[in-house]
């Protein structure tokens, strides 16, 4: 849901996997068998649950801002949100490959399988990958940035728009 590193976070755990110690995983305060929790013992003894899994207490304020986003989220409607999510990512590699064609393969791959149904699409260029990085920033063109010349763009469907993809296009053609 877009949240970002240090969010709130949530895994569904199938009961067949409460109690399966070859299973590795974080041990959590809050998934620690809560009738010897305070007891301070040394090592990690689960609760036999899917509560087991609980790793911590987060903010209020983390709860608050997940709250308030998935209000945003029921209001925008998931189905419209998956439909304009295909739309605009069709739209970026329809545009995305049109330029690979232009441009050539020795100037810039695809590491996201072409028509991946999801928000991400991660380009690797050969040469001058983190200087075209830093002027699609300039340009307030905001993408993230991989070693080695990889540079991830995500046309999210809640606050990206169609002008947004293609301002990315032709201010990336133009640098190419």
């Amino acid at each position: 849901l877009n949240a970002g590193p240090g969010a709130v976070g949530g895994a569904f755990i199938h009961e067949r996997y409460h109690q399966y110690p070859p299973v590795n995983r974080f041990a959590g305060w809050w998934g620690y068998d809560k009738s010897t929790r305070f007891l301070m013992e040394k090592g990690f003894k689960p609760i036999e649950t899917a509560e087991g899994w609980q790793l911590s207490t987060p903010s209020p304020i983390l709860y608050a801002c997940l709250r308030a986003s998935l209000e945003v989220f029921q209001e925008a409607g998931w189905k419209n949100l998956q439909i304009r999510r295909e739309k605009l990512n069709d739209w970026a590699w329809y545009l995305l490959e049109d330029l690979q064609k232009e441009k050539g393969r020795s100037v810039m791959n695809y590491l996201t399988p072409v028509r991946e149904k999801g928000c991400q699409i991660s380009i690797r260029f050969d040469r001058n990958g983190k200087e075209i990085f830093e002027a699609l920033g300039e340009k307030r063109i905001m993408t993230d940035w991989r070693e080695p010349g990889v540079i991830r763009i995500a046309p999210v469907p809640l606050y990206n728009s169609y002008e947004d993809v293609w301002h990315f296009y032709s201010t990336l053609k133009e640098m190419l």
